[in-house]
C-alpha cells in the first residue's frame, strides 16, 4: 500500500486560513505557481505532515468533515493525483532522507 508524504521542495503556509503552498525550486519560490488550498484540500495537506496511506487520509477527514467514506475517497484520490503529476506530494517510500 502506498504512502504519501508532502514534497521536501515546496513551502507552505497558512495565511488568514488559507493554505498557501508555493514550489521551490533551485532555491528560489516559484511565485508564479501558488497553490491555494479549500478547506478539504488543507485538512488533506495537513494530513500529509507525515507519511500515511490514503485510507488514512479518508479516516482523518471522515473525523472532521461530513461526508460518505466513499465520496471521501474519491476526492482523496483525485487530489493525491493531482497533487502527485504537480510535484507536489510524494511516495513516501520512493523518498530519500
Amino acid at each position: 500500500m502506498s504512502r504519501f508524504i508532502r514534497s521536501n521542495s515546496v513551502v507552505s503556509r497558512v495565511i488568514a486560513g488559507e493554505t498557501l503552498i508555493v514550489p521551490v525550486r533551485r532555491g528560489v519560490g516559484d511565485l508564479a505557481s501558488i497553490y491555494s488550498l479549500n478547506p478539504v484540500a488543507s485538512a488533506i495537506w495537513q494530513a500529509l505532515a507525515a507519511p500515511r496511506s490514503t485510507d488514512e487520509v479518508v479516516r482523518v477527514l471522515a473525523d472532521e468533515f461530513e461526508a460518505e467514506a466513499a465520496k471521501i475517497a474519491v476526492d482523496v484520490q483525485l487530489f493525491l493525483a493531482e497533487m502527485q503529476s504537480a510535484g507536489l506530494v510524494n511516495d513516501a517510500g520512493a523518498v530519500t532522507p
